[in-house]
């Protein structure tokens, strides 16, 4: 299982990465491991509001239906349109081009709510 060093993850197997106040977020290696094959990914519209941990879209898989949950509050400013004929991206790629939504960030403190890699690590192995 791939945990990224440099990302911070949500309780629901979200990873969040940060450039400036712009937030990436997808969902992790074990989350697409554990759902099995993705054929559909929904995300909210740009420039809606989300608020953290929050459902803010589905996942949905061959065999089930997930929420996805916003890792922090903001404003949608880029969606991964690549996911509407290829959600397969999920799991071939999840950190990378399998990424679903970039946040503005409403409050950068937020991000201290959040998992570091080795709470995530942990969580994963119980």
């Amino acid at each position: 299982m791939d945990i990224r060093k440099d990302y911070l993850y949500t309780k629901e197997h979200e990873w969040v990465s940060v450039d400036g106040d712009v937030a990436t977020v997808g969902i992790t290696d074990f989350a697409q491991s554990e759902l099995g094959d993705v054929v559909f990914v929904e995300y909210p519209d740009l420039e809606s509001e989300v608020t953290q941990f929050d459902p803010f879209g589905t996942i949905e898989a061959v065999k089930t239906v997930a929420d996805l949950y916003a890792p922090v509050s903001g404003t949608v400013v880029e969606v991964n349109d690549n996911l509407e004929d290829q959600p397969e991206l999920v799991n071939q790629d999840p950190y990378g081009e399998g990424w679903m939504v970039k946040i503005r960030l409403k409050d950068p403190a937020e991000l201290d709510a959040l998992l570091s890699p080795l709470a995530y690590e942990e969580l994963t192995a119980e």
